[in-house]
This record gives C-alpha cells, structure tokens and sequence, in this order.
C-alpha cells in the first residue's frame, strides 16, 4: 500500500503538466469570445505569421450576397413577375403552345388558387362580404364607370393630338371597358392583408354583371356592338370561382386533417398560390407575343406604355383617397378595393 501511494505521489506532477498542456491547446483551438457555431478553425491556416484568419462570412462579396438574397424575397412577386414576362417575349410558343396553357393555366392553376380561398376563409366572413352592400356597390361603379370615363377622355384627347392611333386609343377605352380580373386581385388582396372574402365577391360579381355591362360601355363610347356568350361565362364564373371556393369550404367543414395539414404549411401553399399567377401572367403574355402582328409602330407602344403607367400610378392615387374617405374606418376594405377598383381582364369572352 505504501508502495502504491508513492508511485502515484510521483505521477501527480505529470497528470497536472498533461493536463495543462491539453487545457492550452483547447484554449488555443476555441475562441470564446466567438459565439458558439461561429468559431473559427485555425488548424488548417496557411496564414503567414502574424496574418489572422478571417471567417468568409464577413467578406465583402458575402456581405453583398446576402443584400442580393435579402432584396429578391422582399421583391420576389415583382421580379418573377417581370422575368416571367421576358421569358415569355424570350420564346412565346413554349407557353401558347406547349404548356397547354388552356388546361393547366385556365383551369387548375385558377381553381387551386379558389379552393385554397375556400380552405382559409370562415363562411361568417364570406356572410359579411355579402353584407358590405355599399363598400361593393361602390367598387364596381368606380370600376365600370370611373376608371372607363376617364380612360375614354385621355384615350380622345391623344388621338386628337395625334400622339397614338385611333386603333390604340379605341383598344384603351375596350380595355378599360371590362371587368375586374378573377386571379390577381384575390392574391394581390391577400398577400396584401385585405379583405379576401370581399375579393372573392367582387371578383366573381363583377364578371357577371360584366356580361352585360362592359358590351353597354363599349357600345356607348364606341358606337362599336360586342357579343359575349352569355351562357358560357356564366359557366365559367360558376366552375372556376364558385364551385372551388364551395369545395373549399367543404373541405374547411368536413375534414380537419386537410385543413390541419394546409394551416401546418400555410407558407408554403401561399407561395403556391403566388406561383399559380406567375404561371397565369406568363401563359398571358406566351399568347400575346405569341399573336401580336405588330401594327403599330415601336414609338406608340412605348408611348401607350407610358400611358398606361401614368394612368395606373394616377388610377391607385384616386382609389385609395376615395375609399380612404368614404371607409374611414375600414382599412381592410381600403386595400381591397385599392386593387379590386382598378384591375381589368379580358378572360370573360370581350372579343
């Protein structure tokens, strides 16, 4: 036992040299006043003495790689938007033509978008959609009669100073002439934070009564005569708006395991339905390019684009001051109509 205690009398100094030297070598290797997952390796430096190592991430390229990440999630909508359109103007038939746009643009892009509409929206909501009779009233006649009153007195007063066609301005004031769009407002209103119920509403109603109401205005400011299929859009409205907000909230009902599994990637299903648009708004522009006969000459395009920017910029100005009066108190509606007043599409059937 004596024995024992002496050898290991004689190995305490060792064990503590050991010791020390591992602590200093740690103390070497770890940083730690540099946060946990952040430290850096200079084992495998090949600095020259003197140099210090310095972490990648703090470099200038990485510094503006992550400004590059960070401005294109904060404008990601707009610049898909924008290449969407250049792909399209790149190579117009792969949309027209071969994506089968009729189908998968027409038909399941839009539907998923509604039932998803359906999925997240409760009926009470969709009951006081039906309920805000002035605030809906009040979008379709700003719509219909304000933005096409004003676009037809711009579009004459052009012409007369020869500045576009007649061909041009009559387009404007047929454009101006039609209904709200079915897609882009409800997710332009819910990426927004509007009122999505009265979306919903205004898109589908403003599509209907557009049957009658948009050949009224053309006619009147035309003196032109347009025949809508009237049995057909009704069908259209009723099969890709309707029944799939209907199915929605069915499913919304009846089936808490969809519902739980949408609100667990409720993320992921809005970029989706953002995705859907894209896909729409590219197949749009496949088409345009893809028939555009280039009539007009380069001058009035750009001209007519600038036009229709200055009249957009001045046409959001007016509906958000307008309804910012009369709906003082109501600033989901506000955002709603900002984009339900003034948007237009010509996927009902105006020839």
């Amino acid at each position: 036992s004596q024995e024992n205690t002496t050898n290991l009398a004689e190995l305490e100094p060792s064990i503590a040299t050991t010791t020390d030297a591992i602590t200093h070598t740690v103390d070497e290797k770890v940083d730690p006043t540099v946060p946990d997952g952040n430290a850096i390796d200079t084992t495998t430096s090949n600095n020259a003495p003197g140099q210090t190592t310095t972490d990648t991430r703090q470099s200038p390229f990485w510094s503006c790689w992550k400004r590059l990440v960070c401005f294109y999630w904060d404008n990601e909508f707009l610049i898909l938007i924008v290449s969407a359109i250049a792909l399209a103007r790149a190579y117009p038939p792969l949309g027209a033509e071969y994506l089968a746009k009729d189908i998968t643009a027409s038909w399941i892009a839009v539907i998923f978008i509604f039932i998803l509409c359906g999925l997240g929206l409760k009926t009470d909501e969709f009951a006081n959609a039906l309920k805000q009779l002035r605030f809906n009233m009040t979008v379709q006649v700003f719509n219909f009669g304000v933005v096409s009153s004003i676009v037809y007195g711009i579009s004459r007063a052009l012409i007369h100073l020869n500045v576009i066609s007649e061909g041009l301005g009559n387009g404007m004031v047929i454009g101006a002439s039609v209904p709200m769009t079915v897609n882009t407002v409800i997710v332009l209103i819910k990426s927004s934070g509007g009122d999505e119920a009265t979306a919903i509403f205004n898109s589908a109603f403003g599509n209907m009564i557009g049957v009658f109401l948009s050949p009224a205005l053309i006619l009147g400011y035309l003196g032109v005569s347009a025949s809508i299929d009237l049995g057909n859009t009704f069908m259209q409205v009723a099969l890709r708006v309707v029944l799939p907000v209907l199915v929605g909230q069915l499913l919304q009902k009846f089936s808490p395991m969809v519902v739980a599994f949408v609100k667990k990637y409720k993320k992921y299903f809005g970029a989706a339905q953002q995705y859907c648009l894209v896909f729409i708004v590219y197949t749009v522009f496949c088409e345009t390019f893809n028939n555009a006969n280039y009539a007009s000459n380069i001058g009035e395009i750009f001209i007519l684009i600038a036009v229709q920017f200055c009249l957009m910029i001045g046409f959001f100005t007016l509906s958000w001051y307008t309804f910012r009066l009369l709906f003082t108190n109501s600033p989901k509606l506000r955002v709603s109509a900002l984009h339900a007043s003034i948007h237009k599409t010509v996927a009902m059937g105006i020839p």
